[in-house]
């Protein structure tokens, strides 16, 4: 799916995952991990450190032909100071942020950095409401498929809403908008205000953001990426490790190689001469079998070379040549 806008059009609080059978009437009955009894007390712990937000991108920024120039969707709050994580889809190239606190007090907010590789971005309200509350980190490591979990997300007009859920998977997530993830959490069932929302253990620690909703449920991006990236995305609003070769195209695995089932407008494989509708084949002459497999080989080639990609158009063989383009400098990052 493309990044579609960010919003909320249900309520939906979830009590959580059914209790154990009871016993005799004498002995009361000892609940399941993760069921209700145990989802309140995280998400009443969390609750105060989750913020929503609203967001607006100028019409002429790129990614408001994707995302929308108005989004909505959940912040959590790292520090007293008021430094906090979203997903950066969310408040990519905004220009104006307001986040509304848990008890119902709006402040500003600016963007502080991002980090396109994990998908997450961090954003500061404003300091001079601190201090303000915060989530404690947990271990993102330690995460395993059947894990309880809880999910609060706030809605755009609504109450934070907390959510019992379980880890149904961890595995790979591959995207076709230049973007994979190694490991990702699947978290089932859904909550109605994903975007951004906090997924905290059953200790009410941060494991992760929830960042999108597919059709079995929601894709979360693990909080231990933020970790090495953390210092200087605040210093200098990017990871310090050198960005990945950009393209500019929606990648989608098809029969034989890979489909551009997108561009985007002025973007290196626009540039380069590919056309949506193109199927790829090789990437500097390597056949590619998948789009996890021309990732790795777009991502493992230098900014700014040429490279040759063979494609079919019409049925037809030929060759372009794209040059990579580094992504941060295709958008305008930090808030005026």
């Amino acid at each position: 799916m493309g990044l579609a806008r960010i919003g909320v059009v249900a309520v939906l609080l979830v009590a959580g995952w059914a209790a154990a059978a009871p016993g005799p009437a004498a002995v009361p009955p000892r609940p399941d991990p993760g069921t209700a009894a145990e989802g309140p007390s995280a998400v009443d712990r969390v609750r105060p450190a989750v913020v929503g937000l609203r967001v607006r991108v100028p019409a002429d920024r790129l990614s408001a032909v994707t995302l929308g120039t108005e989004r909505s969707g959940t912040a959590v709050l790292l520090d007293r100071d008021g430094l906090a994580v979203t997903v950066g889809y969310l408040v990519l190239e905004a220009t104006w942020l307001e986040a509304r606190l848990d008890t119902g007090f709006t402040v500003g907010a600016r963007v502080v950095g991002h980090d396109l590789e994990s998908g997450l971005a961090l954003i500061r309200l404003d300091a001079t409401r601190a201090p303000y509350p915060t989530v404690p980190l947990g271990e993102a490591a330690a995460v395993s498929p059947g894990d309880p979990v809880s999910i609060i997300g706030a809605l755009a007009e609504g109450p934070t809403l907390g959510l019992a859920a379980r880890v149904t998977a961890v595995r790979p997530f591959v995207a076709y908008w230049e973007y994979m993830l190694e490991r990702a959490f699947r978290v089932a069932p859904t909550h109605p205000a994903f975007g951004g929302a906090a997924l905290v253990d059953a200790d009410g620690r941060l494991i992760g953001l929830v960042s999108l909703r597919l059709p079995e449920g929601h894709v979360a991006i693990p909080i231990d990426l933020l970790a090495p990236v953390r210092e200087a995305m605040v210093l200098d609003g990017r990871p310090a490790r050198p960005p990945r070769p950009w393209l500019g195209l929606r990648a989608l695995d098809a029969e034989g190689g890979i489909l551009v089932a997108g561009l985007t407008p002025g973007g290196p494989a626009a540039r380069g001469g590919l056309r949506e509708g193109d199927v790829i084949l090789h990437v500097a002459g390597t056949r590619v079998v998948d789009v996890t497999d021309f990732y790795r080989r777009l991502w493992a080639r230098a900014i700014g070379e040429d490279l040759e990609l063979g494609i079919v158009r019409d049925g037809t063989p030929a060759t372009v040549v794209v040059r990579p383009r580094d992504r941060y400098a295709a958008y305008q990052f930090r808030s005026p």
